[in-house]
């Protein structure tokens, strides 16, 4: 009796249960990798420093933002202030190095108060969330939902709504400065992204945020300090929104409270969707973010280089989250 070639049914099972734990490691890369080689085959003028420069200055607050909001996911948690955060911070920076709230004697000593006071000042409204969602048990998406609509109001109470410009290179060096050729935004979101993952990593505090995303109840039992780590990340979620906030007022020349970090929380939670960080919690990787942030960012390049409006970039976008999600549950089944 001849024996048939073909593969019995329990083999595409077996195969996908092999593919599984690549996908979950290298399939973010592989489809980061797979977009550079078509665009150096298709775009015209893709492999210069100037398109370099492009992708990575329009990707980096989005990363520093999303890598908060990785913390936060981790821990099984959502952050939807992070946009509110960062028009907070971008609507007192300027106040401050502008002298209109106090005169300072010397310009370099309001810059870095400018640089130190809005993101402390977000990272408390952070630390605020993470208060809320554990002193009354408020569900995050409910306890962050507070922040992302009064957040707006206060960033737009410090300025009257106005769009407030400016011309402080001492200050506008984080968005427009470069250290030998290369931005100093994405210098800052490299330092962030490196630090971030080995926090989470190397350290118990690192741990023990996955071990309370993974289950709470457990990490409880073992001795874990839960509410101390949420209020800790969610505050880490407001200082990188901070950060996020002063480095797009630096790079436009302005603070317009009723548009920065709009729409940013969106595009955080897609790049941490996109990279393959479970949104249940208890698994992440810093680095995957950038990776999906990287990838929404270049296929959103991709498209308008070809000629395909942006419109078409949205829809794209939420067909790569509805695949990130379907490749998540393939691997986790």
């Amino acid at each position: 009796m001849a024996v048939s070639d073909r593969p019995t049914a329990g083999a595409v099972p077996a195969i996908a249960t092999e593919l599984g734990p690549w996908l979950s490691r290298y399939g973010t890369l592989a489809a980061l990798a797979l977009l550079i080689l078509f665009n150096l085959a298709v775009t015209r003028n893709f492999a210069t420093w100037q398109t370099l420069n492009i992708n990575l200055t329009q990707v980096a607050t989005i990363v520093i933002v999303a890598v908060g909001m990785t913390l936060v996911i981790a821990s099984g948690g959502i952050d939807l202030s992070v946009g509110s955060l960062m028009a907070i911070a971008a609507a007192l920076a300027p106040l401050i190095f502008l002298n209109r709230i106090v005169t300072f004697p010397s310009l370099y000593l309001g810059v870095a108060i400018a640089f130190v006071v809005p993101v402390l000042l977000a990272g408390l409204f952070g630390l605020f969330n993470g208060w809320l969602i554990t002193r009354y048990r408020v569900q995050p998406i409910v306890g962050t939902l507070i922040l992302f609509i009064a957040g707006r109001g206060i960033a737009q109470s410090f300025t009257d709504s106005n769009q407030v410009i400016f011309s402080t290179p001492e200050f506008q060096f984080i968005g427009l400065g470069r250290f030998f050729g290369i931005p100093v935004q994405v210098i800052i979101m490299v330092v962030i992204v490196v630090l971030a993952a080995w926090v989470l990593r190397r350290t118990v505090f690192g741990k023990q945020i996955l071990a309370i995303g993974g289950n709470e109840a457990a990490a409880r039992l073992s001795g874990v300090r839960v509410d101390r780590i949420k209020q800790l990340v969610y505050a880490i979620s407001g200082l990188c929104s901070g950060i996020a906030g002063l480095i797009v007022i630096a790079r436009n020349s302005a603070a317009d409270s009723n548009l920065v970090g709009l729409g940013v929380e969106l595009d955080a939670i897609a790049a941490v969707a996109v990279g393959g960080t479970l949104l249940t919690g208890g698994r992440a990787s810093v680095f995957a973010t950038l990776i999906g942030a990287l990838i929404i960012q270049l296929v959103r390049f991709t498209l308008l280089a070809n000629g395909v409006p942006d419109a078409a970039a949205l829809v794209v976008k939420a067909g790569l989250i509805i695949l990130a999600v379907w490749l998540q549950r393939r691997v986790a089944t």
